[in-house]
């Protein structure tokens, strides 16, 4: 029942393969698994879907992996902070799936519940919805959206068990509780391993059901895309 790994190399052996769909929690550079990101970029895998809410900035996060040219699609909702982003999808180096924030929050909470599609009000009429079945509910029009399911995610939590039991922390809990539900492995990044049954039950965010491998943290940047201050 032990599942921590010594390294981000160990926590992602035998799991990787070129073309693979990988979830990258986190929300903007907040919560993403800073260590295991650097060791797909290490990894040399290629071809890669990733679903995220946004693909990091130009020297840190998922940006590293659009450094290298590893990422072949971004099913994404924001990507607002990263110039090579722009370039690659300007230039058609780049497939991009454009979400609504909340839509693409839905479908991989879908993907991990078993649910394969549902619809939604947000959309109708705009360009997200083209090709798109549309249906009508108490006079309302509403379009189709599809599960998000993928070969991995990787996610980045505050502390765990060494079951995987996972606590996230605060802004962490945007999106990383719903990848580990809907990747076929889990691999969680975590800050601090505590002991079985230290978590109130009441208090597990995501159960270690869902979690395949654990990896500690040695050194983590943390770090804002853009710091706004008062001046005084």
């Amino acid at each position: 029942m032990d599942k921590v790994v010594g390294s981000a190399k160990d926590a992602l052996e035998g799991l990787l393969f070129d073309g693979m769909t990988i979830m990258s929690g986190g929300f903007g550079l907040c919560g993403i698994a800073e260590h295991l990101i650097v060791a797909l970029r290490d990894s040399g895998v290629k071809d890669i879907t990733v679903i995220s809410n946004n693909c990091g900035v130009d020297d840190f996060g998922l940006g590293l992996l659009l450094q290298t040219k590893q990422i072949k699609k971004m099913v994404s909702s924001y990507v607002g902070e990263n110039a090579e982003f722009e370039r690659q999808y300007l230039s058609n180096e780049l497939e991009l799936e454009f979400n609504p924030q909340g839509t693409l929050a839905e479908r991989i909470r879908a993907g991990g519940a078993g649910i394969p599609a549902f619809f939604v009000k947000t959309g109708y009429g705009t360009l997200i919805a083209e090709g798109k079945e549309t249906r009508e509910f108490d006079g309302e029009m509403y379009v189709m959206e599809t599960a998000l399911k993928a070969d991995l995610s990787i996610v980045k939590a505050w502390r765990a068990d060494r079951w995987g039991n996972l606590q996230y922390r605060k802004t962490a809990r945007n999106f990383n509780p719903m990848m580990a539900t809907a990747g076929k492995v889990c691999v969680a990044e975590v800050e601090e391993i505590v002991g079985v049954g230290d978590f109130d039950a009441d208090q597990i965010h995501t159960p270690g059901i869902f979690v395949d491998r654990l990896l500690v943290g040695s050194h983590f940047e943390k770090r804002i895309e853009r710091l706004t201050t008062t001046p005084r």
